[in-house]
């Protein structure tokens, strides 16, 4: 039986990179102190370590062929692999899955005391069991809508698993912008807003005042900021759900905003008069392990 090509992508813990990697002295000295802004790092290193080497150690009993990934930042082509496997938490999965298509991908959250991991099916306890099914096409698995952004009619990605943020590039400055969904077209000013299939509905989305969305959901939700209205005036398209075929645009009224893409590390910057657009993709993300629904 010829041996499964396995891609893993593992995440670098905050320890490892701080500590083992760059030795800052900053960071030791807080370690030292047992302050409490590094009181977990140890730890929450230690964990993920273990779970690494349990995954590790059950793909080569498998013997399975595997690439691996250190840095989910990496961009890597798994078009020969069976399967793309990260570690970590949900940010390992996001960015493991801007260079997957068609390929499944299976999260093992590795740190879950320390780690979000909605995304994220395994961990260390229950890997034996689940891997093997994973590699066996045996675990259910949701086809996760992802996002296409495209700027002055150019795609710039297609492969948006959790949200995008619209803003102006400093913080503290009002987004300005001209937003259009169907009929209606309204002048905006707000603090951004936040756009992103169903998968990131439990997140930003959700904390701004969106709904949460079924995973298995094929709608966008878009969810303004902080919107200010003035003059008595009052916003239509102060959330929106935007079905599967339509868009949502957004027109700068900024000489300089950004847009960050499932993240802070992919970063999009646009002018005045650019036109932003965000419609549901073709390219849907095959998630093992997890359920349809989610409450």
């Amino acid at each position: 039986m010829t041996a499964p090509r396995i891609v893993l992508v593992a995440k670098r813990s905050l320890y490892g990179r701080y500590v083992e990697d760059e030795d800052d002295p900053r960071v030791r000295q807080l370690l030292r102190r047992r302050d409490r802004s590094v009181a977990h790092w140890r730890a929450a290193h230690d964990e993920h370590t273990r779970t690494l080497d349990a995954l590790v150690r059950e793909l080569d009993r498998l013997g399975a062929h595997v690439l691996r990934i250190h840095h989910p930042g990496v961009r890597f082509d798994p078009t020969d692999a069976v399967l793309v496997v990260t570690v970590g938490g949900d940010g390992t999965l996001l960015a493991a899955s801007h260079n997957v298509r068609s390929v499944p991908i299976f999260g093992v959250n590795s740190a879950p005391r320390f780690s979000v991991g909605s995304y994220c099916a395994a961990r260390r306890s229950t890997l034996k069991r689940m891997l093997p099914a994973a590699l066996e096409g045996k675990l259910s698995s949701v086809r996760l809508t992802r996002m296409r952004v495209a700027v002055n009619g150019r795609t710039r990605s297609r492969r948006i698993l959790n949200e995008a943020l619209y803003c102006h590039a400093s913080p503290a400055a009002t987004s300005r912008y001209i937003l259009s969904h169907g009929r209606i077209t309204e002048d905006h000013r707000s603090s951004g807003f936040w756009i992103g299939p169903a998968a990131g509905s439990g997140g930003a989305q959700r904390s701004a005042g969106g709904k949460l969305l079924p995973l298995d959901s094929s709608d966008l939700q878009c969810v303004v900021r902080e919107p200010y209205a003035a003059f008595g005036q009052s916003y239509r398209l102060r959330r929106v759900v935007v079905k599967a075929g339509q868009e949502l645009t957004a027109k700068s009224k900024m000489h300089d905003g950004r847009m960050f893409l499932d993240g802070p590390y992919k970063q999009l910057s646009f002018r005045l008069g650019d036109v932003a657009s965000f419609t549901a993709d073709g390219q849907p993300l095959t998630v093992l392990g997890l359920k349809q629904r989610r409450r």
